[in-house]
């Protein structure tokens, strides 16, 4: 999680904790990130990658 930088300091409710960020990689084929998805909605998030993986190829 760090090598990706996924985790670190949260705030919710005023409160400060450290935990993991919501975020998602698409990695090509070829196993390099081909993009990095920040603040995923988890209601929009899957037709945002099947498009993003159209255009890949």
């Amino acid at each position: 999680m760090r090598l990706y930088d996924v985790w670190g300091m949260k705030k919710f409710m005023g409160r400060e904790y450290e935990g993991t960020y919501r975020m998602s990689f698409l990695i090509d084929p070829k196993g390099k990130i081909a993009r990095i998805y920040e603040k995923v909605k988890p209601e929009q998030h899957a037709r945002e990658v099947l498009d993003d993986l159209a255009e890949l190829g």
